[in-house]
């Protein structure tokens, strides 16, 4: 492994910054590393090694620093995008055989605002098909494989992004989130991935522009190098009515100076959900591990009664919004879940849709109530360990059995409804060496307070050193496309 692999994200940025290597040096790191291992994970599947190379050389003859902040400033630090990103001159599918071919001629406005801050795409992370789905597989690429043991699931929608992390293929990856599309795979990959809240981080334009339930998110080997990434993501941009200004204290301050929380409540279940016994263990031990801190721990949650229901629709509607051009004309190219998902959508009434909205603001008010007297909420990420990467879901846990592909991930897509940013970050292993990781929700636009908590807990789990990891090659060797 190069040695600049085992560097951190912060590492190499300060290397970059000082001069002590070039751009061309981590770029051609991270090619290297893709070329050794994405054979044994198919984390990133199309590739922009050439373009990566010009703009390193580009970097290279330019000021050390390409905004006024500099702490925002990447250096020419390698990263990948998620395929449901459009970067101009880039394949980007999207997952979906529909676009197989497609080659934006235009960036992201996120895309474009981490370019100019110094951070140089590598290529594109596989995704789920349009990011549906807590799994990543695609009629496109095949199957994503989990690093920690090829034969598990990456999960989804986020799974090549997390796994080219955690394999340190990159330092640095975007992801989305609607459902816990981050977080899921943050949680299978032991590595971190931040939810933040809606605006944080800007979006291009879209056919649902105001709506809170999906956003962007950096994705990182811990806490440190997510704050890093989210001081380059944040910020305010006319194409996003919700975007708003960076905050005038970094992120990368709240690490610096971690502010460790007074009281804290643990659910292992939010009240709807069942979870694995083990992964429950796992994670109750992680939090208690803040005790050493004398952080107050109680059995405590907001009530999220009615949160499935209210998401079910409210994700329906979400998928008869921005996907009914594919349904209409390539409706036979589209998996069955996105099929169904999108009818369900079309067949919501108004009523059904407030009604779910009114459930929300009932979920928000709670949560409200529950930050007057805690300073974070924590709760496992994933239900279960990583499973076998040729399932499609989870269908059941235990005795009790799922009613849609998506209600197994009910653990994240309820916090979706909070708005509140969510932090996920390593937990610790089961017996067979798989990760699972817990979730830190803080209240509205509290980014830094849960980077902080994540910090401070990382610091007593050493997780992160475990990064970045060979892959634990085994599976038999196929062509999963």
């Amino acid at each position: 492994m190069n040695e600049l692999i085992t560097r951190t994200a912060y590492e190499i940025v300060t290397l970059l910054r000082e001069r002590e290597i070039s751009p061309v040096d981590a770029v051609n790191a991270s090619a290297e590393r893709i070329a050794d291992v994405d054979q044994h994970i198919n984390a990133m599947p199309t590739l922009c090694v050439d373009q990566a190379l010009e703009k390193a050389q580009a970097l290279e003859r330019q000021s050390p620093f390409g905004v006024a902040d500099e702490r925002a400033w990447l250096g020419g630090l390698p990263i990948s995008v998620k395929d449901l990103t459009e970067t101009k001159g880039v394949r980007t599918t999207f997952g979906s055989p529909i676009y197989r071919d497609y080659v934006p001629t235009q960036s992201d406005i996120l895309v474009q605002q981490m370019e100019f801050r110094g951070a140089i795409v590598m290529g594109k992370s596989n995704t789920p098909e349009f990011g549906a789905g807590a799994s990543t597989f695609n009629e496109v690429f095949g199957i994503t494989r989990n690093p920690w043991n090829t034969s598990k699931s990456v999960a989804g929608s986020s799974g090549g992004a997390c796994a080219s992390v955690a394999a340190g293929e990159v330092w640095l990856a975007t992801g989305s989130d609607l459902g816990g599309s981050l977080r899921t795979p943050a949680s299978f990959n032991s590595v971190a991935g931040l939810r933040p809240g809606p605006g944080r981080v800007p979006r291009s334009r879209t056919l649902d522009p105001f709506t809170c339930m999906h956003v962007q998110g950096p994705i990182a080997r811990d806490c440190r190098d997510t704050a890093l990434f989210l001081d380059a993501m944040a910020g305010n941009h006319p194409s996003d009515p919700l975007s708003y200004p960076a905050p005038a204290k970094p992120y990368m301050d709240f690490i610096d100076n971690p502010a460790k929380p007074r009281r804290i409540g643990y659910t292992p279940d939010l009240g709807i959900t069942v979870v694995d016994p083990e992964v429950e263990q796992i994670c109750r031990s992680a939090v208690q591990k803040l005790e050493a801190l004398d952080v107050h721990i109680s059995d405590a949650s907001p009530n999220f009664s009615g949160a499935v229901e209210s998401f079910d629709v409210l994700r329906g509607a979400s998928f008869a919004t921005s996907l009914m051009g594919e349904y209409k004309k390539h409706v036979a190219q589209l998996k069955p879940e996105i099929v169904w998902n999108i009818e369900k959508g079309l067949q919501l009434s108004a009523a059904d849709i407030g009604r779910a909205q009114r459930t929300q603001a009932k979920i928000f008010n709670s949560v409200h109530r529950f930050f007057d007297k805690f300073d974070l909420l924590v709760c496992p990420c994933a239900i279960v360990p990583p499973f076998d990467a040729d399932l499609r879901f989870i269908e059941s846990v235990g005795t009790h059995t799922f009613d849609t592909y998506y209600e197994w991930i009910a653990i994240t897509f309820v916090l979706t409804l909070t708005s509140c940013p969510v932090l996920a970050v390593g937990a610790g292993f089961t017996a067979d060496g798989l990760p699972v990781g817990l979730q830190i929700m803080g209240p509205p636009r509290s980014e830094g307070q849960v980077l902080s908590a994540g910090h401070l807990l990382e610091q007593l789990t050493e997780i992160p050193q475990c990064l970045p990891i060979d892959p634990k090659v085994t599976h038999v060797q196929s062509n999963d496309g």
